[in-house]
């Protein structure tokens, strides 16, 4: 086994990699922390329950970190960050997987009940199918599968912005009353797919254009807040609105997706310039080209 496979804080030449043992201690920490705190019986009246919740919160929170590493990487200059990717793409699979498993035993195992349940209740068969999704880029993401499958795999993987938005549409389901989390993260996401768009039709990544996007991306979860509690709970969408002016009480999501967006102006403006390479000098006499080039 290659040593950065044995060891995940090891990069491919099998060299220490501070940054993928930061992310790897990242990824095992929410799940030490439920543990723990289950153990403690610090979860509260249903612990199953709550761990099903904890850990599918958690799955999202990877899956929209997963997706910024290549936006951070070029709006930053962080080319570093790529090693840390499919360490946390795997670490999405595990914890949607414990997602599924813990509402296996919240049903008591039951599998007639949980395969019933998925397949009547809307919010969970959207979630199954995402989680299936995952599980196909997860068994794909090996080099011998990148290699196998070529060109293909790429268009493979562009499955995860699918799975990322059937994600966030089980978690407003699941959401009960307040929805402030789900639009929270799913402000992130906008935020996300916003620079691709841009990169999609040209448009360059300045600081200027980044401010443009954090500012697009706050309307844009400010209005879909709104548009979901006019449609699921009939509260006035003007309402939703002007509460994003009162802070007395507290302050709304598109707030916070705003904050995040204009982080990337200012990544923009203090990345580190890329190092340029000396110039090879020029002979002083121009060699003879030879008789016959290669074809």
């Amino acid at each position: 086994m290659p040593p950065a496979l044995a060891f995940p804080w090891r990069d491919r030449a099998g060299r220490f990699s501070a940054l993928k043992l930061a992310t790897f201690v990242l990824a095992l920490a929410p799940g030490l922390w439920l543990a723990g705190a289950y153990a403690l019986d610090a979860l509260g009246a249903k612990p199953i329950t709550a761990l099903t919740h904890g850990t599918g919160d958690w799955a999202i929170r990877f899956l929209l970190l997963s997706l910024a590493v290549t936006p951070l990487r070029r709006i930053g200059n962080w080319p570093r960050l790529i090693l840390v990717r499919r360490m946390l793409g795997l670490t999405v699979l595990a914890y949607a997987l414990a997602h599924l498993a813990l509402y296996v035993v919240d049903q008591n195992f039951i599998l007639s009940k949980v395969v019933s349940e998925i397949a009547l209740r809307i919010y969970l068969t959207i979630g199954f199918v995402a989680l299936l999704g995952l599980v196909v880029l997860g068994l794909t993401s090996t080099d011998a599968a990148i290699r196998r499958m070529g060109p293909a795999w790429n268009r493979l993987h562009m499955l995860v912005y699918g799975i990322a938005v059937l994600g966030m549409i089980h978690y407003f389901l699941q959401t009960k009353i307040d929805v402030s989390m789900p639009v929270f993260w799913t402000g992130l996401l906008l935020l996300l797919l916003g620079w691709r768009a841009m990169q999609r039709f040209g448009i360059a990544t300045k600081p200027l254009t980044l401010l443009g996007l954090a500012v697009a991306t706050a309307v844009l979860t400010a209005l879909l807040e709104a548009a979901w509690y006019g449609v699921k709970s009939g509260v006035p969408a003007a309402a939703v609105l002007g509460a994003n002016l009162e802070f007395a009480y507290s302050i709304r999501p598109a707030w916070w997706v705003l904050a995040c967006g204009l982080a990337l102006p200012v990544v923009n403006l203090l990345r580190p310039m890329p190092a340029r390479r000396n110039p090879e000098p020029r002979p002083a006499v121009r060699p003879a080209q030879p008789a016959l080039a290669a074809e």
